[in-house]
């Protein structure tokens, strides 16, 4: 029995040393027990209490799922109206399309937005007073040449024969809403002017400008293509388009 007991007591002395040397005699043991408000006089920081649930102030669940089922309802009534073949959806059909089709009027609302506010959009070039009062307001030759294909021959644009390598400028300042290639008329830019209409350049050789570039008169918008049957010429295709007709050039520019 006595020898169990000392057993007892030397375990226990045992674990009071190794307590000991853990963490040091009593007095630093409360010195540990201090806790930082107490230790540096203020209450400390924390980031405990936020969590992930917590609603960021600037995002709104409810209007955000709004949203989106309002643009899945639209969707879906936009798929019903063109797979229904029902007649009297056809203004509704017509709507859709002239609407998804119609080029946005960049030139015109950047006019308004100059004229209400006095300077223009950002991402387009500053004009001064002086440069906007002597604004041509006639159409400038895109490059001098010869008419090779009328507009009666295709309904569209003319087709005209210049000096090889020669620049193909810009006939009026507009926004270039089309920059690359089309079929037919191979590499072309098509600048929207302030009225609404639109000036093509096609069978160009090189393009040098960029889509939404806002070009002055006179701009360089690329090169004529060069001749496949003489190689001291070139050939470009032009186009005025006003609203969803194509005009005839010749009625307001005289390429010779």
């Amino acid at each position: 029995m006595k020898r169990r007991a000392r057993d007892i007591r030397k375990r226990v002395e045992k674990r009071r040393k190794e307590r000991r040397h853990r963490y040091g005699t009593p007095q630093q043991q409360e010195l540990w027990a201090v806790t930082d408000e107490q230790r540096y006089g203020q209450p400390v920081v924390t980031y405990d209490h936020y969590t992930f649930e917590e609603k960021h102030p600037l995002f709104r669940k409810e209007a955000f799922i709004l949203k989106m089922l309002l643009s899945a309802c639209l969707v879906l009534i936009t798929a019903i109206l063109f797979k229904n073949p029902s007649g009297s959806l056809e203004p509704a059909r017509q709507f859709v399309k002239e609407t998804m089709e119609k080029e946005f009027q960049f030139a015109a609302v950047s006019q308004w937005y100059e004229k209400q506010f006095g300077e223009p959009l950002a991402f387009l070039s500053t004009k001064t007073e002086n440069e906007l009062k002597t604004a041509p307001k006639q159409y400038a030759v895109p490059a001098s040449g010869r008419v090779l294909e009328s507009f009666q021959k295709n309904g569209q644009g003319v087709m005209v024969e210049t000096a090889s390598n020669a620049k193909v400028e810009a006939v009026n300042e507009g926004i270039v809403i089309f920059a690359g290639t089309k079929e037919k008329f191979g590499k072309t830019v098509i600048i929207q002017h302030a009225d609404g209409s639109e000036s093509w350049y096609g069978n160009l050789g090189s393009i040098a400008v960029k889509l939404y570039d806002f070009v002055e008169t006179g701009k360089e918008v690329g090169t004529a293509m060069t001749s496949s049957h003489d190689q001291a010429k070139a050939v470009f295709y032009f186009a005025i388009k006003q609203g969803d007709h194509f005009i005839d050039p010749i009625q307001v520019i005289s390429f010779e």
